[in-house]
């Protein structure tokens, strides 16, 4: 009998999510200090960097010493693994907007925070974007890692498949897994190219 259940696929989705929510909020924090606060952008990228170059299993293996093994430790280790391209894409997209829209933005009497939050930011998230979709991405795979500290999802049924060495299970959530990473890769970026399509109507129609 099949230890599959489509519980499993919703549960390992709720950890890939939840993570990416927070790596999305936190990641677009880092990115617009490393914009606005030039000291602060190399200790921030160092950081970010070394916590996706560290294994994801030993990462969830130290947050578990201090939350224990549950789905709390699982998210929060998703979360720091997912940091990296959100963070940088949103430095590099602030950073590559056109000088004369931030010079034409100054002219207009905004604030520094205007600015950024009405201009900088919409003009950046195209990019943003590509960082989340990344970052999603790679959260469902690197999810599975979640099962050896008690978070669940499709890395449990995987772990018990090959224990018991049912192939036709570890087959069909390989395929699953697969499934879901290229549908999330798929429609993430056809908004992607659609965001990027709109940003280059609307710069077209500014400059004409």
């Amino acid at each position: 009998m099949s230890m599959f259940g489509w519980d499993k696929v919703g549960e390992h989705m709720y950890l890939v999510l939840m993570a990416s929510l927070f790596a999305a909020l936190i990641g677009l924090i880092l990115g617009i200090c490393c914009y606005l606060f030039k000291p602060a952008r190399n200790p921030i990228m160092w950081l970010v960097d070394v916590l996706q170059t560290v294994p994801a299993l030993a990462t969830l293996g130290l947050i578990m010493i201090l939350f224990g093994p549950t789905k709390t430790t699982v998210i929060i280790g998703l979360t720091l693994y997912s940091l990296l391209p959100i963070v940088r894409n949103t430095y590099v997209g602030l950073e590559n907007i056109d000088p004369g829209i931030k010079e034409a933005a100054v002219g207009m009497g905004m604030t520094e925070m205007q600015q950024l939050i009405k201009v900088e930011v919409p003009l950046a998230f195209p990019m943003i974007f590509t960082g989340i979709r990344i970052a999603i991405v790679n959260s469902i795979g690197t999810a599975v890692f979640g099962a050896f500290v008690g978070g669940g999802g499709l890395g449990s049924v995987i772990n018990r498949a090959i224990m018991i060495q049912d192939m036709d299970t570890l087959m069909k959530v390989t395929l699953i897994l697969m499934l879901m990473a290229v549908i999330f890769d798929y429609g993430m970026g056809y908004i992607e190219k659609r965001l990027n399509q709109d940003q280059g109507m609307a710069t077209a129609g500014s400059s004409a």
